[in-house]
């Protein structure tokens, strides 16, 4: 296997860090009933609900795991609010031009 060096390592860990954040933002869109129907025109299950909101407070947290991972707390903190923010508002823009995109996070979700 190949050695990767620890600056591209620090990347790596931010990019699935970043990437945890949009999955976790988006989990946690998709467990309200607004954006529920947007995706699949329908309101879901208390259970789907559920287990979409623990994945979002599992996709933030591991997030946070892999910003500690880089960095010291004080500034793996900081990246990892801005991450979440970034998320935010990307998935805020999905759901208003595209909304179905989303529903990749849930595939276990039927349409309708």
């Amino acid at each position: 296997m190949r050695h990767v060096p620890e600056s591209g390592q620090s990347a790596l860990l931010l990019a699935a860090a970043l990437a945890a954040c949009v999955a976790g933002m988006g989990w946690l869109a998709l467990a309200m009933p607004a954006h529920a129907r947007q995706v699949w025109g329908r309101a879901l299950t208390p259970a789907t609900v559920l287990a979409l909101r623990v994945l979002g407070a599992l996709g933030l947290l591991a997030a946070l795991m892999l910003c500690l991972a880089v960095d010291h707390a004080s500034m793996a903190s900081l990246v990892w609010v801005m991450a979440i923010a970034g998320a935010a508002l990307l998935v805020a823009f999905l759901l208003a031009w595209r909304a179905h995109w989303l529903g990749v996070l849930a595939p276990w979700v039927r349409k309708y």
